[in-house]
């Protein structure tokens, strides 16, 4: 419920400020999670077993789920909450320096971009299961329904650049833009991302401009 409340002040203060002129938009900072496929919920938690809906994400049909699973890396193990729906295939979500932490490489790559990426033995209630790929560091990106990508003259496969003020303020590169059904707009950063620069949930970030493809 919190973290609906705070999405739709966020949503009334971008209306009142008139950010979409401005060329702004709102972060939301992405903690450590898993997302499972059916089997990997069977094996983690049992057979048959349903994921139990603890609160609704702001991404409309995301939420957490009141599961945790533990994955256990070469030199720690961390705990992760499972996020729901469940999905084709088992995908973590780490920070650089979670996943240093626990001793995996760090490979940064956007949602579902899979191929190559490390893999780990996971750990529930119920089972283990040992993932052979799955395991990124997301890369930064700005969510967008397809009116609000046509207001801010933006594309799926967009790459911007994105402006934060403040103490520390940064400008972040790379920013890849994904618009579609389900999406509503928001930036997505992980913890390293946004401590660095001292961003908080709902901070207002000013798009740059258009960046090169290429990283």
């Amino acid at each position: 419920m919190l973290r609906i409340e705070k999405t739709i002040r966020n949503r009334t203060l971008l209306a009142l400020r008139g950010i979409q002129s401005e060329g702004f938009v709102p972060a939301a900072v992405s903690n450590r999670h898993i997302h499972l496929s059916r089997n990997a919920v069977d094996t983690l938690f049992g057979s048959g077993y349903t994921l139990t809906r603890y609160r609704e994400l702001s991404q409309p049909g995301q939420y957490a789920c009141a599961e945790y699973v533990t994955v256990q890396g070469p030199k720690e193990s961390l705990r992760l909450r499972v996020l729901g729906p469940e999905r084709g295939e088992v995908q973590v979500e780490l920070s650089v320096t979670d996943a240093l932490q626990a001793g995996i490489e760090p490979v940064a790559r956007l949602s579902g971009d899979l191929d190559g990426t490390p893999g780990a033995t996971l750990i529930g209630p119920a089972g283990q299961l040992r993932i052979e790929r799955g395991i990124i560091v997301a890369l930064r990106h700005l969510h967008l329904s397809s009116e609000q990508a046509r207001v801010y003259g933006l594309k799926n496969g967009d790459i911007i650049r994105l402006q934060s003020d403040g103490a520390r303020g940064v400008i972040l590169g790379n920013v890849a833009v994904r618009v579609g059904p389900g999406h509503e707009m928001e930036v997505h950063l992980d913890f390293d991302e946004a401590n660095c620069a001292m961003i908080r949930n709902g901070d207002l970030l000013k798009i740059l401009g258009f960046q090169s493809e290429e990283r």
